[in-house]
């Protein structure tokens, strides 16, 4: 799979084919019953499937403060996107220019001009366009003028009846329900990283940790958790947290991974952490006295998850 920066690095091999359009945060399983149909689409048409997304997340510019917690950093779902066969991922930046694109000229500049889109599938939630006019209908008239086919994707409902979406997983996540969130995601919840140095007041308090900072993006986790992390093909167990550390007056989110049984140096590594449980939500501590014991008492909450799993 080609991951494209930016509308201005389409090439040749990337047009005339069979796209979808939105955030697919998570890559869940309603996000991958429309990849199936555009890879359906695609083979039938002999033709590239791929998706468009955005960085940052539409809301995640409008109103940085109130998007909601990503599911998926950009480097984690590019991952996702990849392991679902699709050819390219477009990736374009949300920025000033692109907000001020109404509906007409998104389609005509991005879709036609410059993709020249087949066929185009999108979510039963799509709207597009700084003046929100943008959406299923609107496409398929813009398409029926210009020579494309234009479809929507029925919701994907659980067992109980809920529409699958980002929204429903986070929810989820919120009540520290880590099997119903996998089951909407149809895959496990993992976050991948940069190891950089940090205050090393883990070390000193005897549990060290690998931190990775969180930069541009509020995550949807949060709260301490068992987890595991492969390390030159080992699989270790663990404890972390994620957030901002209350307890030293944190303010940018970290994520905070001490491995058991772990001696090496993993500075400067990517680290993909897997989230297995939800232990507790983070609290700020009275002093570090209290911190310290309360670290061990997750990592015995995460050592009795993993024995009995």
């Amino acid at each position: 799979m080609e991951l494209v920066r930016g509308i201005h690095n389409i090439q040749a091999r990337h047009k005339f084919g069979v796209l979808t359009i939105g955030n697919f945060d998570g890559v869940h399983l309603g996000h991958q019953a429309i990849l199936n149909r555009v890879k359906a689409l695609a083979e039938r048409y002999q033709a590239p499937a791929g998706i468009m997304i955005f960085e940052p997340q539409p809301r995640e510019f409008f109103a940085p403060q109130n998007a909601p917690g990503r599911l998926s950093r950009l480097r984690d779902k590019v991952v996702l996107l990849q392991e679902q066969g699709i050819d390219y991922v477009l990736c374009v930046p949300f920025n000033n220019r692109l907000r001020n694109l109404d509906a007409n000229a998104f389609c005509q500049q991005v879709l036609h001009d410059g993709l020249g889109v087949k066929h185009l599938v999108v979510g039963d939630d799509f709207r597009f366009g700084c003046d929100r006019h943008g959406d299923f209908h609107y496409l398929e008239k813009f398409g029926a003028m210009h020579g494309f086919d234009v479809e929507n994707t029925s919701s994907i409902l659980n067992v109980e009846g809920l529409r699958i979406s980002s929204t429903l997983v986070r929810q989820h996540l919120q009540q520290g329900d880590m099997v119903s969130a996998e089951a909407a995601l149809g895959h496990a919840i993992t976050m991948s990283g940069r190891v950089v140095g940090g205050q090393k007041l883990a070390r000193r308090l005897g549990f060290p940790t690998a931190n990775v900072y969180l930069k541009g993006t509020a995550p949807a986790l949060s709260g301490v958790y068992a987890v595991t992390v492969p390390v030159n093909g080992q699989l270790y167990e663990g404890v972390a947290n994620i957030g901002v550390r209350p307890t030293v007056e944190g303010k940018t989110p970290i994520l905070e991974v001490h491995l058991f049984n772990f001696t090496g140096d993993l500075y400067d590594q990517y680290i993909e952490v897997t989230f297995r449980h939800f232990i507790r939500p983070e609290r700020k501590m009275n002093g570090l006295e209290e911190l310290e014991k309360q670290i061990q008492c997750d990592k015995e909450e995460a050592l009795r998850f993993f024995s009995n799993p």
